[in-house]
Order: structure tokens, then sequence, then C-alpha cells
């Protein structure tokens, strides 16, 4: 099972303007935001518990679109991999623990 979106974070995000003045790029942390947004689109009921890896690539340029992955693990539905693309280029990879449900 997955899912794809593609998100742009605009020029005028509040996080840039000092995150390296001059020649801006988005915070791994406002990518992250992303992805766990990305998951509750999909899985309406889903919770992130961890984020048991992260690997940021290359940077990601204001107002540059780029594409989400999810996909859940064929072992254990508590484990989503992701991954974030630039065209074909990927820029974050990683895994989520998630767990479904109200509690």
């Amino acid at each position: 099972m997955n899912f794809e979106v593609r998100r742009t974070i605009g020029a005028d995000h509040p996080s840039l303007p000092g995150h390296f003045p001059g020649a801006a790029i988005v915070p791994g942390v406002v990518i992250l935001n992303e992805i766990l947004a990305a998951l509750t689109e999909w899985r309406e009921d889903s919770h992130v518990t961890a984020i048991s890896a992260v690997k940021f690539l290359a940077p990601l340029k204001p107002d540059q679109p780029f594409t989400i992955c999810l996909v859940v693990s064929e072992h254990a539905e508590s484990q989503v991999a992701f991954r974030c693309r630039v065209e074909d280029r990927v820029i974050v990879e990683g895994r989520l623990q998630v767990r479904y449900g109200s509690n």
C-alpha cells in the first residue's frame, strides 16, 4: 500500500528568512512536517510514535515542487517508509513508526 502527493514550500514561508539568508533552503523540520501531514491526509487515524530514521540527501529550495511517497512495510503495518523526490532525485528518505486508531 502506498500514497504519493506533491507539495511546494512557498518562498514566503515564515521559517525561510533566517535559514541561510541570500541562499534560502527549506529547513528539514518543515519537510518533516509536510511528510506527517501527508500521512494524516492518507490515513486520518494515524499517529506517529517515532521517526525511526531520516536522511537529508539534498537541499530543497523554496518554491521547488517535490513529491512525498509513503509506503507501508510488507512486514509490519506500523512501519511506514517515506521518500521525497525533486523530479527523479531523492532528497529525503526515512521510516516512521505509526499506530492507528483514536488512542
